[in-house]
């Protein structure tokens, strides 16, 4: 499996450090994740954005807890992350395409199924959906995953689209806010 060419992501990183989104998690994004785990009833849910190199889970949530916690790659310095390689996963995928994508079972696609996260974290499902802001830049994803098939059918499609688009009103809010701020300062 290839992960697809991504022209866009310089511009994305620049537009992320517009709007104050970096490689620290944010409360209001673990709180998202928490909404996207509960709506779909999957174990593990994401808001990720993605560069050139890598994905960043901004949000994140993951079974048995009602919190997020810490996942990833433990780097030199020994302190898990949220970090992932980008040619790891689906979400890459999406962000590219501009569309969400549904996976009932990722071994049922064999452009899919050989993803480093199926044998190393036994993924078997996935549907996630393109953060696409007023400004027409895809952000990131919203995503959830599941190490059982799901049948997530045309409801499960509406709901991540919808969620997706909760967020990027959320995303618009805080830039909002952002710019007002900086106006009161000057």
């Amino acid at each position: 499996m290839l992960t697809p060419q991504d022209d866009e992501a310089p511009a994305r990183v620049r537009r992320l450090r517009e709007l104050g989104i970096g490689k620290d998690p944010l409360p209001a994004f673990d709180d998202f994740a928490r909404k996207l785990a509960r709506t779909t009833d999957t174990p593990y849910a994401m808001v990720n954005f993605i560069d050139e190199r890598e994905q960043y889970f901004a949000g994140l949530y993951v079974p048995d807890q009602d919190k997020a916690i810490e996942l990833g790659p433990v780097p030199a310095g020994g302190r898990p992350g949220r970090v992932m390689a980008r040619d790891h996963g689906y979400c890459p995928h999406v962000v590219v395409r501009r569309k969400a994508l549904v996976l009932e079972d990722v071994c049922d696609y064999p452009r899919f199924a050989g993803n480093p996260v199926v044998d190393e974290l036994g993924i078997r499902t996935y549907m996630g959906a393109p953060l696409i802001d007023h400004t027409g830049m895809t952000l990131g994803t919203v995503c959830v995953v599941d190490l059982e098939p799901r049948p997530w059918g045309r409801e499960g499609l509406h709901t991540i689209k919808s969620l997706a688009a909760e967020l990027v009103e959320q995303i618009g809010e805080m830039e909002r806010r952002q710019k007002a701020s900086e106006s009161e300062e000057s």
